[in-house]
């Protein structure tokens, strides 16, 4: 299972930006999938749960945007969807199509917190 390996780089990917950007909580991880990257959602959904535990990002929301496949087909010179690699032309059915996009994963944006620190002083208001 690959997306177990995917979900690692994730935490890396946070851990680097948690060291660099001093936040103490991710509170979601908004990811891109293309539909021809060939990742398995579901198993990915499951892969973040068990890396995230126990890290900055332990009870954050996997949020998952699917992108459609693209494709130029060679035939009919038009740029299309597709759903799958070597899928024909749904416009002219030609098998010649060349994937141009919807093949990558990649995280977007995260929505962290940071932990305010206490107040200095015996935390009472001044009188």
């Amino acid at each position: 299972m690959h997306e177990m390996s995917l979900a690692e780089g994730i935490l890396r990917i946070i851990e680097d930006q948690a060291a660099e950007r001093g936040f103490d909580r991710v509170l979601r991880v908004r990811v891109e999938v293309g539909r021809l990257a060939g990742v398995e959602v579901a198993a990915l959904r499951f892969s973040f749960d068990a890396v995230m535990n126990n890290s900055v990002a332990e009870s954050a929301v996997l949020e998952i945007i699917d992108t459609p496949g693209q494709g130029w087909c060679l035939d009919c010179g038009t740029s299309v969807e597709i759903s799958a690699l070597y899928d024909a032309c749904p416009l002219c059915g030609g098998y010649r199509v060349q994937a141009t996009g919807g093949m990558d994963m990649r995280v977007l944006d995260l929505e962290v917190d940071t932990v305010d620190p206490q107040p200095s002083g015996s935390g009472r208001p001044a009188r």
